[in-house]
Protein backbone atom coordinates (compact mmCIF):
# COMPACT_ATOMS: atom_id res chain seq x y z
CA UNK A 1 0.00 0.00 0.00
CA UNK A 2 1.69 2.95 -0.96
CA UNK A 3 1.20 6.43 0.56
CA UNK A 4 -1.82 7.82 -1.37
CA UNK A 5 -3.57 5.07 -0.64
CA UNK A 6 -2.27 5.46 3.32
CA UNK A 7 -3.63 9.20 2.53
CA UNK A 8 -6.78 8.37 1.16
CA UNK A 9 -8.00 5.21 4.07
CA UNK A 10 -6.73 7.82 6.42
CA UNK A 11 -9.46 10.51 5.33
CA UNK A 12 -12.08 8.23 4.75
CA UNK A 13 -11.95 6.68 8.41
CA UNK A 14 -11.62 10.24 9.48
CA UNK A 15 -14.94 11.21 7.51
CA UNK A 16 -16.84 7.89 8.72
CA UNK A 17 -16.19 8.89 12.19
CA UNK A 18 -17.08 12.63 12.21
CA UNK A 19 -20.07 11.13 10.38
CA UNK A 20 -20.52 8.60 13.08
CA UNK A 21 -19.66 11.49 15.82
CA UNK A 22 -22.50 13.98 14.09
CA UNK A 23 -25.31 11.17 14.18
CA UNK A 24 -24.65 10.48 17.71
CA UNK A 25 -24.79 14.18 18.37
CA UNK A 26 -28.20 14.20 16.67
CA UNK A 27 -29.34 11.23 18.44
CA UNK A 28 -28.33 12.59 21.59
CA UNK A 29 -30.34 15.60 21.12
CA UNK A 30 -33.52 13.85 20.01
CA UNK A 31 -33.41 12.07 23.34
CA UNK A 32 -32.73 15.36 25.03
CA UNK A 33 -35.90 16.91 23.46
CA UNK A 34 -38.08 13.76 24.91
CA UNK A 35 -36.50 13.89 27.71
CA UNK A 36 -37.70 17.67 28.51
CA UNK A 37 -40.87 16.85 26.85
CA UNK A 38 -41.50 13.81 28.89
CA UNK A 39 -40.60 16.19 32.29
CA UNK A 40 -42.76 18.99 31.04
CA UNK A 41 -45.96 16.36 30.59
CA UNK A 42 -45.21 15.31 34.02
CA UNK A 43 -46.80 18.39 35.43
CA UNK A 44 -49.86 17.58 33.99
CA UNK A 45 -51.55 15.72 35.98
CA UNK A 46 -50.71 17.83 39.99
CA UNK A 47 -51.21 20.98 37.85
CA UNK A 48 -55.09 19.90 36.61
CA UNK A 49 -55.61 18.33 40.40
CA UNK A 50 -54.43 21.40 41.67
CA UNK A 51 -56.60 23.64 39.37
CA UNK A 52 -59.82 21.70 39.70
CA UNK A 53 -59.44 21.63 43.92
CA UNK A 54 -59.00 25.22 43.31
CA UNK A 55 -62.27 26.24 41.00
CA UNK A 56 -64.16 23.69 43.88
CA UNK A 57 -62.91 25.33 46.70
CA UNK A 58 -63.38 29.07 44.78
CA UNK A 59 -66.66 28.44 43.49
CA UNK A 60 -67.74 26.90 46.90
CA UNK A 61 -66.47 30.25 48.93
CA UNK A 62 -68.01 32.75 46.59
CA UNK A 63 -71.34 30.95 46.77
CA UNK A 64 -70.96 31.12 50.76
CA UNK A 65 -69.44 34.54 50.84
CA UNK A 66 -72.32 35.75 48.18
CA UNK A 67 -75.40 34.59 50.63
CA UNK A 68 -73.56 36.15 53.68
CA UNK A 69 -72.78 39.61 52.25
CA UNK A 70 -76.36 40.06 50.62
CA UNK A 71 -78.63 38.45 53.59
CA UNK A 72 -76.39 38.18 56.73
CA UNK A 73 -73.75 41.00 56.34
CA UNK A 74 -75.06 42.29 59.82
CA UNK A 75 -75.39 39.11 61.64
CA UNK A 76 -71.57 37.94 60.36
CA UNK A 77 -68.42 38.69 61.91
CA UNK A 78 -66.70 40.89 59.78
CA UNK A 79 -63.56 39.60 60.11
CA UNK A 80 -64.24 36.82 58.87
CA UNK A 81 -65.77 38.17 55.67
CA UNK A 82 -62.61 40.69 55.40
CA UNK A 83 -60.01 37.16 55.95
CA UNK A 84 -62.62 34.45 53.70
CA UNK A 85 -63.07 37.42 51.03
CA UNK A 86 -58.70 37.80 50.78
CA UNK A 87 -58.16 34.24 50.60
CA UNK A 88 -60.99 33.02 47.77
CA UNK A 89 -59.51 36.00 45.62
CA UNK A 90 -55.90 35.50 46.20
CA UNK A 91 -56.89 31.48 45.39
CA UNK A 92 -58.72 33.25 42.49
CA UNK A 93 -55.76 34.69 41.08
CA UNK A 94 -53.87 31.83 41.58
CA UNK A 95 -56.16 29.89 39.44
CA UNK A 96 -55.60 32.09 36.39
CA UNK A 97 -52.13 31.48 36.62
CA UNK A 98 -52.56 27.76 36.62
CA UNK A 99 -54.62 27.74 33.61
CA UNK A 100 -52.01 30.21 32.13
CA UNK A 101 -49.51 27.36 32.87
CA UNK A 102 -51.70 24.42 31.39
CA UNK A 103 -52.21 26.37 27.86
CA UNK A 104 -48.27 27.09 28.05
CA UNK A 105 -47.41 23.21 28.60
CA UNK A 106 -49.90 22.08 26.25
CA UNK A 107 -48.89 23.72 23.52
CA UNK A 108 -45.06 22.89 24.01
CA UNK A 109 -44.57 21.06 20.87
CA UNK A 110 -41.15 18.12 20.63
CA UNK A 111 -40.91 19.52 16.90
CA UNK A 112 -40.71 23.75 17.82
CA UNK A 113 -37.66 25.40 17.76
CA UNK A 114 -34.87 25.33 20.93
CA UNK A 115 -35.92 29.04 21.75
CA UNK A 116 -39.38 28.66 21.65
CA UNK A 117 -39.47 26.00 24.25
CA UNK A 118 -37.15 28.05 26.11
CA UNK A 119 -39.37 30.92 25.95
CA UNK A 120 -42.21 28.84 27.00
CA UNK A 121 -39.79 27.12 30.12
CA UNK A 122 -38.63 30.75 31.32
CA UNK A 123 -42.75 31.73 31.20
CA UNK A 124 -43.40 28.39 33.07
CA UNK A 125 -40.82 29.28 35.73
CA UNK A 126 -41.55 32.87 36.20
CA UNK A 127 -45.35 32.02 36.36
CA UNK A 128 -44.60 29.25 39.26
CA UNK A 129 -42.86 31.77 41.58
CA UNK A 130 -45.90 34.36 41.01
CA UNK A 131 -48.58 31.58 41.97
CA UNK A 132 -46.34 30.75 45.13
CA UNK A 133 -45.86 34.00 46.16
CA UNK A 134 -49.77 35.10 45.56
CA UNK A 135 -50.50 31.56 47.95
CA UNK A 136 -48.31 32.56 50.61
CA UNK A 137 -49.99 35.75 51.17
CA UNK A 138 -52.24 34.34 52.25
CA UNK A 139 -50.97 32.99 55.42
CA UNK A 140 -52.08 35.94 57.84
CA UNK A 141 -56.01 35.59 57.26
CA UNK A 142 -55.78 32.07 58.51
CA UNK A 143 -55.25 34.04 62.12
CA UNK A 144 -57.78 36.26 61.83
CA UNK A 145 -61.07 34.46 59.98
CA UNK A 146 -62.40 33.05 63.88
CA UNK A 147 -62.24 36.55 65.36
CA UNK A 148 -65.64 38.08 66.04
CA UNK A 149 -66.80 41.58 67.49
CA UNK A 150 -67.60 40.10 70.73
CA UNK A 151 -64.03 38.65 71.18
CA UNK A 152 -63.09 42.30 70.75
CA UNK A 153 -65.50 43.48 73.39
CA UNK A 154 -64.65 40.64 75.65
CA UNK A 155 -60.90 39.24 75.15
CA UNK A 156 -58.30 40.24 77.33
CA UNK A 157 -54.87 41.38 77.26
CA UNK A 158 -53.16 38.29 77.12
CA UNK A 159 -55.06 37.05 74.36
CA UNK A 160 -54.64 40.10 72.37
CA UNK A 161 -51.03 40.21 72.71
CA UNK A 162 -50.63 36.37 71.58
CA UNK A 163 -53.14 37.13 68.76
CA UNK A 164 -51.07 40.25 67.58
CA UNK A 165 -47.60 37.94 67.64
CA UNK A 166 -49.42 35.32 65.91
CA UNK A 167 -50.62 37.16 63.12
CA UNK A 168 -47.89 39.77 62.88
CA UNK A 169 -45.62 36.67 62.21
CA UNK A 170 -47.76 35.75 59.82
CA UNK A 171 -47.29 38.49 57.72
CA UNK A 172 -43.89 39.08 58.52
CA UNK A 173 -43.41 35.40 56.69
CA UNK A 174 -45.84 35.89 54.41
CA UNK A 175 -44.09 39.24 53.16
CA UNK A 176 -41.04 37.98 53.39
CA UNK A 177 -41.42 34.83 51.22
CA UNK A 178 -43.30 36.90 48.44
CA UNK A 179 -40.22 39.53 48.07
CA UNK A 180 -37.31 36.60 48.89
CA UNK A 181 -38.79 34.13 46.40
CA UNK A 182 -36.49 34.60 43.58
CA UNK A 183 -35.16 32.55 40.93
CA UNK A 184 -31.24 33.72 42.14
CA UNK A 185 -32.64 32.01 45.81
CA UNK A 186 -32.97 28.78 43.94
CA UNK A 187 -30.01 26.78 46.11
CA UNK A 188 -31.32 27.76 49.33
CA UNK A 189 -32.30 25.56 51.94
CA UNK A 190 -35.84 27.18 52.76
CA UNK A 191 -36.34 27.37 48.56
CA UNK A 192 -35.40 24.18 47.82
CA UNK A 193 -38.03 22.72 50.68
CA UNK A 194 -40.93 24.95 49.20
CA UNK A 195 -39.99 23.62 45.40
CA UNK A 196 -39.88 20.26 45.10
CA UNK A 197 -42.11 17.75 43.56
CA UNK A 198 -44.03 17.64 40.73
CA UNK A 199 -44.05 21.32 39.79
CA UNK A 200 -40.55 22.26 40.13
CA UNK A 201 -38.58 19.32 39.50
CA UNK A 202 -39.46 18.42 36.23
CA UNK A 203 -39.29 22.40 35.29
CA UNK A 204 -35.42 22.22 36.20
CA UNK A 205 -34.47 19.11 34.39
CA UNK A 206 -35.99 20.72 31.48
CA UNK A 207 -33.72 23.77 31.41
CA UNK A 208 -30.67 22.10 32.13
CA UNK A 209 -31.15 19.54 29.32
CA UNK A 210 -32.42 22.76 27.15
CA UNK A 211 -28.80 24.69 28.59
CA UNK A 212 -26.59 21.21 27.05
CA UNK A 213 -28.34 21.40 23.77
CA UNK A 214 -27.18 24.91 23.49
CA UNK A 215 -23.72 24.00 24.86
CA UNK A 216 -23.15 21.80 22.50
CA UNK A 217 -24.43 24.22 20.19
CA UNK A 218 -22.40 26.81 20.47
CA UNK A 219 -19.49 24.27 21.13
CA UNK A 220 -19.82 23.49 17.17
CA UNK A 221 -20.18 26.51 16.22
CA UNK A 222 -16.83 27.25 17.37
Amino acid sequence: MNELELKNLWQNSNEKLEKSLNINRINSKEISRLKIYHFISSMKPIKIFTLLIGIIWVGFGAVILGNLFIYAFTEVSKFFLFSASIQVGLTAAAIWIYIYQLINIYQIDIAEPIVKTQERLASLKKSTLWVTRILFLQLPVWTTFYLSESMLENGNWLMWIIQAAVTLSFAYIAGWLFFNIKFENRNKKWFQLIFKGKEWTPLMKSMELLKEIEDYKSTKKE
